[in-house]
């Protein structure tokens, strides 16, 4: 796999999670569902907003804001260092693949972080405003500073819903159950696929190359009877 392949596959991933997340926070109002297809009721667009991680994790106040921020900042930097090491000691090529997926999933998420609260205007459940950017004649500022902005999550697939737990589970026995409960973005899932294929082929992809040994050639004679010291 050559360089120019990957950040192919980058540019590709980073195009369709900013359409996405554009899309979403233009058209919709914080907390607005539909369903993607008509009758799949497991298939939905659902606008949320996080500050944190994937899938909604997240850590505590403005600082630890900031601080995931950084964090996926640094993170971007030393993986634009990192594919390229990959790519030029040629590793294999299912991996470098991976390493892109999750490479491109955090500059996608990065972006959100770094500039949609200078570009985008808050959006209020309450109200069920629709945000319009800064491009708008009437709009002064966006909802937060740099470093502050929020992740646009909106992919939400329920498989399992209205379902409970059994009573002999320990702690959680008899507590409504949801699968898939999370609420993510295109970054997440690539993400989210580059870790879970590097687990599954690990084998395939760390294998050690297998050695050549030359062979010796010799003109002395084969016997059975001699005995080598």
């Amino acid at each position: 796999m050559k360089l120019r392949h990957a950040f192919l596959l980058t540019l590709v991933i980073l195009f369709l999670d900013q359409l996405l997340k554009v899309y979403i926070k233009t058209h919709y109002f914080l907390g607005e569902e539909h369903l993607l297809i008509p009758g799949m009721t497991w298939f939905r667009l659902h606008f949320i907003e996080n500050e944190g991680m994937a899938y909604g994790w997240k850590l505590g106040g403005n600082w630890g804001k900031m601080a995931l921020t950084l964090f996926r900042l640094v993170a971007v930097i030393f993986g634009t260092f990192y594919i390229a090491h990959t790519i030029r000691k040629k590793y294999h090529p299912g991996f470098v693949i991976c390493a892109t997926l999750i490479y491109a999933g955090a500059i996608g998420n990065l972006i959100d972080s770094l500039f949609y609260g200078l570009i985008f205007e808050n959006s209020d459940p309450f109200t069920q405003n629709i945000a319009r950017t800064v491009f708008s004649k009437d709009f002064t500022a966006g909802y937060a500073g740099f470093l502050h902005g929020k992740v646009v999550d909106m992919l939400y697939f329920p498989l399992i819903t209205d379902a409970t737990l059994p009573n002999w589970l320990p702690v959680w026995g008899g507590e409504p159950f949801e699968f898939f409960r999370p609420v993510f973005n295109i970054a997440d899932a690539s993400i989210s696929v580059g870790v879970f294929m590097i687990l599954v082929f690990q084998k395939k992809f760390f294998q050690p190359e297998k050695q050549n040994f030359p062979t010796v050639e010799t003109s002395s004679k084969v016997d059975d009877e001699v005995q080598v010291l």
